[in-house]
């Protein structure tokens, strides 16, 4: 007997053995799970665009403060010749 046969009459068995009884409350369970991990997502997402939103503000506001952009005031003053 090769395995995929083996396979089928293990599926075979399963299937028409009794099904288990489900409990009564299961689908209310499985309805409030899903809506918790639902806002869950929910608020991950929000605190996401929140904290991408404020690091560009930070971003803007660093640039606007700092200029990185502009070149620095070179510090030593170049040597005079020619007077």
């Amino acid at each position: 007997m090769s395995s995929a046969d083996r396979k089928e009459d293990e599926v075979r068995r399963m299937l028409e053995t009794r099904h288990p009884t489900l409990p009564p409350d299961l689908l209310l369970r499985a309805t409030l799970q899903g809506s918790r991990l639902l806002r869950r997502r929910r608020a991950l997402r929000r605190a996401g665009r929140l904290l991408l939103v404020l690091a560009v503000i930070a971003f803007l506001v660093w640039a606007t403060v700092a200029q990185p952009w502009v070149v620095p005031p070179s510090d030593t003053t170049p040597p005079l010749e020619g007077w």
